[in-house]
């Protein structure tokens, strides 16, 4: 029997900043959410106003994790400890995963359009923690736009829709990352594994999920087991993150942009911070 995912929970995101002093919204990695495994860190970040985040992120360092960077509008410079250099703009994902160690910086450009964009951090299993650094920057064109035959459209940034399979691929949570926009009074469905994490972020209008009340922009819905998500709305329209993962069970221990299994291992990062080793694998 099909069982359909419901809300389990709404989550305000918390203002805050993050960088040189770059203003966002967080949904996870706050004292209300830690984290939702595989999930370590939720932020939406956009403004008008430059000064709320042309500060940046200037050179700093990961380990144990996947960071993905997918951009609504405006830019962003990166460039990274291995080599990687370039520009990201309205449309486009930047995946990056740290593995055993990246430096990298994430330099918002100034106007003439607004910044407007999200940054997840997915955890990695104890056995790719030390692996090799890899980053996919993914252009706006290579991300498949899927238009159902009801005016439904579906960005599929990572996993598949109605057979159309995303962009980003071999990651090894079996992420689901869609952006989906819907005209008013739609119903949309998807599946997802049992026993995944599964979340939905409304960022435009509202969007009811399962038989409880809309949710509104801007907030995640934590949404509970099932086979399938079902999304509706009614006289507005809605736009929303749907994302999924295999969750990993195994401990963490966590300090900043590191995240390994032992207080031990955070230990031993510091160490090479301190002695000038890091990211030299």
């Amino acid at each position: 029997m099909t069982i359909e995912r419901t809300v389990s929970s709404v989550v305000e995101p918390t203002p805050t900043s993050d960088g040189a002093g770059v203003r966002l919204r967080r949904s996870i990695a706050t004292r209300q959410l830690d984290y939702l495994d595989p999930f370590l860190l939720f932020d939406h970040f956009g403004s008008d106003d430059p000064r709320a985040y042309m500060a940046g992120f200037p050179l700093h360092p990961h380990r144990g994790i996947e960071t993905v960077t997918y951009m609504l509008d405006g830019s962003v410079a990166h460039r990274d400890s291995i080599g990687n250099e370039g520009v990201i703009g309205a449309g486009d994902v930047q995946w990056m995963t740290a593995g055993s160690g990246i430096l990298h910086e994430e330099m918002p450009k100034a106007g003439p359009r607004r910044l407007d964009g999200f940054q997840i951090w997915v955890n990695l299993p104890r056995k790719l923690k030390m692996a090799r650094p890899r980053y996919q920057d993914v252009a706006a064109a290579r991300i498949p736009e899927h238009v159902r035959p009801d005016g439904v459209v579906v960005r599929v940034v990572a996993g598949a829709v109605d057979g159309v399979q995303g962009a980003v691929k071999e990651i090894y949570a079996e992420p689901e990352y869609l952006d989906v926009s819907m005209p008013p009074r739609r119903v949309f469905e998807q599946p997802v594994p049992r026993g995944h994490t599964a979340l939905a972020y409304v960022f435009q209008g509202e969007v009811g999920l399962g038989e409880g009340p809309a949710v509104e922009a801007t907030r995640l819905a934590i949404l509970g087991d099932g086979d399938v998500v079902r999304a509706r709305t009614g006289d507005r329209p809605g736009r929303f993150l749907l994302l999924s993962g295999k969750p990993l069970g195994e401990p963490i221990a966590r300090w900043g942009p590191f995240v390994m299994n032992t207080p031990e291992e955070i230990e031993e990062t510091l160490r090479e911070l301190r002695d000038g080793t890091f990211a030299s694998r």
